[in-house]
């Protein structure tokens, strides 16, 4: 027999508009946001009425053993009205991959077109990934839905993060990709529940949340840590974020990434990463450090040292090895040194050579790559 979750009251506050337009894109898209996550305003509670599906639906229980019907209370106000176009657009690639794999359609229908908004399809996919015998995707649907659908900061988080893993990673193919398979995206999700529980003093809740994403995803985000919005954790094997770490708005962080404490002290002990830095694969950032905005760590790299803003950092220890113009390199995702040479020649106005620039290039790029 399926089991199915109570109907959820969506909050009355929710997003406008305003905050899901995109100005660098002509499609739906959403604008970077500036600040950083918190727990939102927490409700006593969220109402809860029993429901029961269309017999339609339970074609469905024979596919999955735990299918959550998420509705909303018809006398509140919906959560979308219309004003939600990554949603829409969400809803409108599962229907075009259900057309493409009909065999996908039980899936989809489950994962996607059957709830009501994009905070409860993610509660019930990530909930079915983490889920064990003795945490139920039940429960931990329960515990997602509670925190989501009553914080706004983290309505807005979720919906700038699956932009920034469409715009910046080639591999993701669409919003759905991210909602349905990414773990990266799921691990920064699931840190944001964590992160608000930690905060309402439900540590013991935040820290089982923080295991389990470990155990599932093999990423390690402390849920004390501060996260801010538009982030990329690509791929996200290895990565791992201490407990007083601060990641700011549009960061990038490739695979292997770890920013943590320089010995066994307590308090403030981890790194504070600007906003639109670009962290490079396999990078170790350690101590209670400041990696300046719009800088670029080189992949492999152990920073033990403050990095100015707008500077490109390599080599074991780190050095800085050159300057950027470009405001937020993690919205470009260029980790070679060409940019740097590039702009240099730009400066030297040498660009009446090109054997020149491209010497320069393989020269510097045969030594370091970041």
């Amino acid at each position: 027999m399926a089991c199915l979750s109570h109907r959820w009251v969506p909050s009355p506050d929710v997003l406008s508009g305003e905050h899901l337009s995109h100005h660098h894109h002509n499609h739906h898209r959403i604008q970077d946001g500036v600040g950083v996550s918190g727990s939102g305003d927490e409700d006593d509670g969220c109402s809860k009425a029993c429901t029961s599906l269309p017999s339609s639906a339970y074609r469905l229980e024979k596919v999955f053993p735990v299918y959550a019907m998420c509705g909303s209370d018809p006398e509140s106000p919906s959560v979308l009205d219309g004003s939600d176009p990554v949603w829409e657009a969400i809803k409108e690639e599962a229907k075009l991959e259900t057309e493409k794999e009909p065999i996908l359609s039980s899936f989809l229908y489950a994962s996607i077109l059957s709830h009501d908004c994009l905070e409860q399809a993610l509660a019930f996919v990530i909930a079915n990934r983490l889920q064990n015998p003795t945490l139920l995707a039940t429960q931990l649907i329960d515990i997602f839905c509670n925190v989501i659908m009553h914080d706004k900061d983290i309505q807005q988080s979720l919906r700038l993060d699956v932009q920034a893993f469409k715009d910046r990673d080639p591999a993701c193919l669409s919003y759905c990709t991210a909602i349905l398979y990414m773990k990266g995206y799921h691990s920064l999700q699931v840190y944001r529940v964590a992160h608000a529980l930690w905060h309402q003093g439900r540590k013991v809740l935040a820290l089982a949340l923080q295991s389990r994403v470990s155990e599932v995803f093999g990423i390690d985000i402390h849920p004390a840590a501060k996260i801010g919005e538009g982030i990329l954790l690509d791929h996200g094997t290895g990565v791992v974020i201490g407990e007083t770490a601060v990641v700011g708005n549009r960061v990038s962080l490739m695979q292997g990434i770890t920013l943590g404490g320089s010995g066994k002290e307590t308090g403030d002990r981890h790194p504070k990463v600007g906003e639109g830095v670009l962290i490079g694969a396999s990078a170790t950032i350690l101590g209670n450090i400041s990696i300046g905005e719009g800088s670029m760590i080189a992949a492999g790299s152990l920073v033990l040292k403050d990095v100015p803003p707008h500077s490109v950092v390599a080599g074991i220890p780190a050095n800085i090895i050159g300057g950027l113009h470009v405001h937020d390199p993690s919205l470009t995702m260029k980790h070679g040194l060409r940019i740097q040479i590039v702009e240099l020649c730009e400066q030297l106005s040498i660009w009446g050579s090109i054997e020149v620039i491209w010497t320069f290039i393989a020269f510097f790029q045969g030594r370091m790559i970041i």
